[in-house]
């Protein structure tokens, strides 16, 4: 059985042999939106193992709201441990201190605890509205400076739906597609202004990702402020913008109350340390 220090290695030398390819992709677009996406990351042998082995819709948590559709999991011991290997492997010291140079950014730390992060998976119809990261991590202690995404799902064309948007002018202009094709890894910056979303899934299959984030104590921007995660609707969603407004503001009034919130947010790896 590999090893997850296999797979981060494999990760790393991946990244790594196209490092001038990723650092100019990412700078070029730092200035609104800053990303990069890398191909055909690992083996094809462990990313359809991944695939293989994910988690039904029945044996995660679905959210379901008019701000998104789609299932969950942060509590990978429920689940098959190549995916756990592979999810940490993106958390390995060498592979998060390579993404940091590429993205010039000093100091990152990834998240052992899944806050957000883990698994997710994406059926017919399921989608996810424009919206802003939470700007820190559970206890407001870190920024939340980089978001990974790994998909895993073999033959996803993108007449399926269920891809990646960035929207680097805003909610109401047009947005970039990075389609969520079978073993490709996209990392892209989160602060005030990277609005992003996933279009709705158009046929009877799982779109299936494997996420992380990573953390740092200063954030991309200096004008950045705290934010809870803020949602839009698509350009000319009038009504659903008005809506998921007043919802953004409700809940930032009850954070400044309430710093951690009102209650912990389920979403996250409890480990059985025993």
């Amino acid at each position: 059985m590999v090893k997850s220090s296999e797979i981060s290695e494999l990760i790393y030398n991946k990244i790594k042999s196209n490092f001038e390819k990723l650092s100019e992709s990412y700078n070029s677009s730092k200035s609104n939106i800053g990303y990069f996406f890398l191909d055909d990351l690992l083996p094809e042998e462990i990313a359809n193992t991944c695939f293989d082995n994910f988690p039904s819709p029945s044996e995660m948590r679905r959210l379901k709201s008019i701000r998104e559709y789609k299932f969950v999991s942060a509590q990978m011991d429920k689940h098959n441990s190549i995916l756990e290997k592979v999810l940490y492997a993106f958390q390995d010291e060498k592979v998060v201190s390579l993404i940091g140079e590429i993205c010039d950014i000093n100091l990152l730390e990834p998240d052992k605890s899944l806050y957000a992060g883990g698994l997710s998976l994406m059926a017919e119809n399921n989608f996810l509205n424009p919206h802003l990261d939470n700007s820190h991590d559970a206890n407001r202690e870190r920024w939340r400076v980089l978001n990974l995404l790994y998909y895993v799902t073999p033959d996803w064309e993108i007449d399926n739906g269920g891809h990646l948007e960035l929207w680097p002018n805003g909610p109401k202009k047009e947005p970039i597609v990075i389609e969520s094709k079978f073993n490709r890894l996209v990392v892209m910056a989160t602060h005030a202004y990277s609005w992003h979303s996933v279009n709705k899934v158009n046929v009877n299959k799982n779109r299936c990702c494997i996420s992380n984030y990573y953390f740092s104590k200063n954030a991309l921007r200096e004008t950045d402020k705290f934010h809870v995660t803020k949602f839009r609707g698509r350009p000319n969603d009038t009504i659903k913008n008005i809506i998921l407004d007043f919802d953004a503001n409700l809940r930032m009034i009850l954070r400044r109350v309430f710093k951690k919130g009102i209650r912990k947010n389920p979403h996250r790896y409890k480990k059985n340390d025993s």
